[in-house]
């Protein structure tokens, strides 16, 4: 079963200001949610439902899967430093 990728506009914001390399890296992991929401590596955030979290190399993104529609919404997409700020 595949799932839909839903990137709202202000993460693909985030997604445009990275370095076109790191942007190419994160898009293929994105991507590949399709396949996989809950690929190897990945985490899931305490206190939260349905929340998880993918690593790629310094940047995380944070996005949350509903079985039920088949859908993976991504909710952030930033450095490591500032991906669990408020």
């Amino acid at each position: 079963m595949s799932y839909e990728v839903i990137i709202p506009n202000p993460v693909q914001k985030q997604l445009d200001a990275l370095p076109d390399n790191v942007q190419d890296r994160i898009l293929d992991k994105i991507l590949s949610l399709v396949e996989d929401p809950r690929p190897a590596g990945v985490k899931k955030l305490k206190g939260f439902d349905n929340e998880y979290r993918i690593r790629i190399g310094d940047y995380r993104v944070r996005y949350e899967i509903d079985d039920k529609l088949s859908t993976v919404l991504v909710l952030h997409c930033k450095h490591r430093k500032h991906i669990y700020r408020g």
